[in-house]
């Protein structure tokens, strides 16, 4: 990990902050390449934090997380059909989509989708359908009330999540909200349906990370960079629950706009 000890903090709290919030991490894990001119941050970091996010989410949602995987397994193990066993299958069929596309077509993203100009247009445009969906979304729905139909369209809606910038927070709530889930309810299925794409992103990356050999030499930064990503996403994922149903979501449109035009004004710049 070519990173000091200063660098690997800085990243790890804006990944904690980011990466719940809809806000979009990959756009504020590439400022402090464009403005301080920071190394990629590389594998061991990506394989630290996304374990230190995967904690915060499982222990904040530890009840439901365990009320869903039991049901899901009694139906498996003794085919007993209960609502949340239904609510589980959703849940697993619904982050399939973003597990293929991310699967294919990550490289390729890599390798062309990560322009300034690309990042600051998704910003802004799904800034504004964040905004358009918290407007006219009748937030009736619960999380108990998702349904197949719905669960499919939120899945579909995060394989959007692929292009940076994009936000796949931003865009699974953006697309619950449409469906006429509350704003907390929108959060809930977003973030639980953030446990198996999480898992399977930090998966790749450890698997990666064993075969390069470096993992046991590099296990304190990776300690360190799970605590501090972990904690932070914990703490974010706790107050901005509370938030949203007393504000909503105009601050975070208002403050992805003006990140946008940050970023393409270092674009044109730089």
């Amino acid at each position: 990990m070519d990173l000091s000890f200063i660098q690997i903090t800085m990243l790890a709290l804006i990944q904690g902050i980011t990466e719940f919030l809809p806000i979009s991490s990959s756009a504020h894990l590439i400022l402090p390449s464009l403005l301080l001119d920071w190394p990629d941050q590389g594998l061991t970091f990506d394989v630290s934090v996304h374990l230190g996010t995967l904690f915060a989410v499982l222990f904040y949602f530890r009840r439901d997380a365990i009320v869903l995987i039991h049901a899901w397994m009694m139906q498996i193990t003794k085919g007993e059909v209960t609502a949340n066993s239904k609510l589980a299958w959703i849940v697993i069929i619904a982050t399939i989509p973003g597990a293929i596309a991310g699967y294919i077509g990550n490289d390729f993203v890599e390798a062309y989708a990560r322009s300034g100009m690309v990042l600051a247009t998704t910003i802004a445009l799904f800034a504004v359908l964040l905004w358009y969906s918290d407007r006219v979304g009748k937030r009736s729905n619960s999380f108990q009330d998702l349904t197949w139909k719905h669960g499919l369209i939120i899945g579909l809606a995060q394989v959007l999540a692929l292009i940076p910038g994009t936000s796949r927070s931003g865009i699974t709530m953006t697309a619950a909200l449409f469906c006429q889930y509350s704003r907390q309810a929108s959060a809930k299925i977003s973030f639980l349906l953030a446990i198996p794409i999480i898992f399977g992103s930090f998966l790749l990356r450890a698997i990666d990370l064993v075969n390069s050999g470096s993992a046991i030499d590099q296990l304190l930064p990776i300690s360190y960079g799970m605590l501090i990503a972990g904690c932070i996403a914990f703490l974010c994922i706790h107050y901005f629950m509370e938030f949203i149903e007393r504000v909503g979501f105009l601050p975070f449109v208002i403050y992805r706009i003006g990140l946008a035009s940050l970023i393409l004004m270092l674009t044109v710049i730089l």
